[in-house]
Parts: structure tokens; sequence; C-alpha cells
């Protein structure tokens, strides 16, 4: 009896098979489920779904409040070659406005939305979110994640500093003020700026609670002006030494500076006007498997150590944090959507009838 040798080609055309039937299989099962199933996944082969997906994808719309996400993007991409990310940045007001038009409009182009706390409650109680699951947000606090009945709307990824940042060159560090109290000093008198966005209205409203009415009708005697630009925008004017100080700067925004040797120095006056970064799946996204691969990378350790590298504090409980030594004012846990809503407005208002001088 003589036996027969397999068939060595058709051994690898039967493995080929089964590998195509299994790829085969994913696209199935991704295409049958609806975007908000997909969202909500956990199944073992979550992430071999997500990829499959987002090679057919092949990008995704990224809209977001803070610099350092551009050094985000190119690392995702670098990680995740097949996708191609179409960023978008401004602060949270004019964000918001952008995102709630799309979203009224037949066609909604964000697939990711991150930022601050105030802007993601307004869209999230206009329906804007799409309830998600990351196995990432179990090294998270309960206190950054916006949950919803099934999964999150949305979970905290960053959280910023905003205090006084001078030009080196122009003040010496044991001059700049040490207190708020300090910035009524008559040497600061037509040096101070702040920023006209929601960044400086933040600031008023802290500066308010803490120190009082009679404390900002002083620092508008400093002739201190408002820039319509944002936090990061300002830091580069006092970089550059066109203002040589300003209350409203961003830590982050100082350490990317003295990164590239620009005259810089940030330093906390208590208390400080914290902020918290949020991110969400948006209701709409045309990208949902490259958008959910984002946000995996976003809350992911290597995508919270990357943001440390900007300066940013990560609220990931095994990332470890700055030992920021200062009293921290978080005005999003202290007033509610709606209280904080009227608030920015009285501030806003307040912030131009004080510094925003009319020729």
């Amino acid at each position: 009896m003589s036996l027969k040798r397999p068939n060595r080609r058709a051994g690898v055309l039967l493995v080929a098979a089964i590998c195509l039937l299994g790829t085969v299989n994913v696209f199935a099962a991704s295409a049958a489920m609806s975007d908000a199933q997909i969202a909500l996944y956990q199944g073992m082969d979550r992430e071999k779904m997500l990829i499959e997906g987002a090679k057919r994808e092949g990008q995704l719309t990224f809209y977001n409040s803070h610099t350092w996400f551009r050094s985000y993007v190119k690392e995702f991409e670098k990680k995740y070659p097949f996708i191609k990310v179409s960023e978008w940045r401004s602060d949270s007001k004019n964000l918001l406005s952008r995102a709630m038009a799309e979203f009224g409009s037949t066609r909604s182009l964000v697939d990711v939305i991150e930022t601050t706390a105030e802007a993601m409650g307004v869209m999230k109680r206009n329906g804007m979110f799409q309830e998600y699951f990351t196995p990432e947000a179990r090294y998270y606090p309960d206190d950054v994640k916006v949950k919803g009945k099934s999964g999150l709307y949305y979970l905290g990824d960053r959280e910023t500093y905003n205090s006084l940042g001078f030009n080196t060159n122009l003040i010496a560090a044991n001059e700049a003020p040490k207190t708020l109290n300090d910035l009524l000093d008559p040497k600061w008198k037509g040096k101070m700026a702040i920023a006209g966005t929601s960044t400086g209205v933040r600031w008023v409203g802290s500066t308010l609670d803490t120190l009082g009415r009679e404390f900002l009708n002083k620092m508008a005697g400093q002739e201190l002006t408002v820039q319509n630009m944002s936090g990061a925008a300002l830091a580069g004017l006092v970089a550059s030494g066109e203002v040589p100080l300003s209350p409203t700067i961003f830590d982050a925004d100082v350490t990317v500076a003295k990164q590239k040797n620009a005259p810089i120095q940030w330093r906390a006056l208590d208390p400080v006007v914290t902020t918290v970064g949020y991110s969400g799946l948006s209701s709409k996204a045309s990208h949902p498997h490259a958008a959910l691969l984002f946000l995996d990378y976003l809350h992911g350790k290597e995508g919270q150590q990357l943001m440390m590298k900007g300066g940013l504090w990560s609220p990931r409980d095994d990332t470890g944090s700055l030992d920021q030594k200062f009293e921290k004012l978080y005005l999003d846990s202290k007033y509610s959507l709606d209280e904080l809503e009227k608030k920015l407005v009285e501030w806003e208002n307040l912030m131009r009838q004080l510094f925003v001088r009319r020729k």
C-alpha cells in the first residue's frame, strides 16, 4: 500500500481560506451591527474588529481645544498608518458653536470631540454623544467619567492649570508676582493682559469668587487689557515680550515653549483655575471604528504618557501625576451645568465691562 503525500499547495490554500473566512466574519459582524452596538461592543475580538473597520474607513475627523493634540495626531497616525486624521482646533466656545451648527444640519463631519466640561455638557444635553465603551476606563476615577445607561458619554483625558506666565527677559523670577494681590502692585500697571476667550472668562469668575468684585475693580485700574485670542496664543505674546505678564496662562503652554528655549516661566497664584478636558464619540460619527481606536489610544497608558510630555496632568490612575503643590479650583464641579452657563455669561459681561476699553 502506498500513501500519498499531502499536497502542500492545497494546505496553504486551506490555511489562506480559513484566514480569509475569519476576516470576512469580522467584516460581516461589524457590518451587521449598528453604530451604537459597535461603540458599546466588548467582545474578545473588539480590537480586531475596530482595526479592520478602520482600514475600510481610512480616516476620522477630530475637533479639540488644545494645541498639544497636534502631536497626538502625528503619533496616532504613526501607530495606525491606515488612518488619516483631519484635525480642527479652537477654544471651547467656538468648538461648541461649530459642532452644534453641523449637528443641526443634514451632515455632521466630526467623529471625536475633545474640549472642556461646560461645552461637553451642552452637547450631551443636545444628544450629540454616543455612549461608548473603552477598556481603558477602568484605570480612571469615577469623578472624570460621565456615564450613561450602557457606557460613557465622555471621559476625562487631561487636566490643565491656568495662572501666571511672565517673560523672564523682562521680569526676574524674584520680582514676579507670588500672589493674586501682588498683581495690584503699581509697577505692573499697563503691562498685563488676559485671554478674551473662555480662559479669561473663567479667570474673572474664579477671581470674583475668591477675592470679590473690589479686587477686580482695582485690577481694572491696572489697565489690564483683553487679548481676543486663546491662552496658548497669549502665551506666545508673553514669550515674545509683547505682553510682559498674564494671569491667564496654561502651565502646559509654558512647558512646550520652554522646550524651545523661550524666555517664559509659569507660577501658581492660589487658587489656580483647573480645567479638565474630556473626549467623546459623536452620535453622528461617520467613522466609528477609527474614532473608537483613537479614543482607546487617547485614554491608554501610551497616550496619557504622551499627554504628560506636553506638560499636562493625566487623570489616569496608573500613569503618575505632576507633583503640584497649590490650591486648585474646579469651577465645573462647583456649579451645575445650568448654573455655570449663567455664570459664564455674567463673567464675560463683567470682563468686558471692566477691562475692554472703548475708543
